[in-house]
């Protein structure tokens, strides 16, 4: 029954391949742990739809949705509204953290141009 309908095998290899693509850029250190749990989530509903189509008809009924693939396309979008609301946190307290080091640095300056005196002078180009 699995292979006889043909959306669900390219669905299996969609999912092993990001499963491999989480893994390496989580061996890699370009993708931190706290944001792969989302991705991880993902891969296994559509692990889970693929070897349990019925969820999805249950799950159709149960939103009251009327086709399917309608209630994927929900699906979907949620996972990148998440996705946006997730990035939109991190980017408030990185630029937070990027106004704090500003201002230390500032005050930093500012401290130093009074202990010497003046504005610090630049360095002579090197030849």
């Amino acid at each position: 029954m699995l292979l006889s309908q043909s959306g669900y095998p390219f669905a299996l290899v969609v999912a092993a391949l990001l499963l491999i693509a989480l893994f390496w850029l989580l061996r890699t250190q370009r993708l931190r742990e706290k944001y792969s749990v989302l991705w991880f989530a993902v891969i296994v509903g559509v692990v889970l739809l693929t070897f349990i189509p019925s969820i999805t008809g249950w799950l159709t009924a149960l939103a009251g949705v009327t086709t399917p693939i309608n209630l994927v396309f929900i699906l979907a979008f949620l996972v990148l509204l998440v996705v946006c609301i997730q990035l939109s946190i991190e980017i408030s307290s990185l630029e937070e953290s990027a106004r704090t080091v500003a201002e230390e640095v500032a005050l930093l300056r500012l401290e130093l141009e009074r202990r010497t005196g003046g504005p610090e002078q630049p360095a002579p180009p090197e030849e």
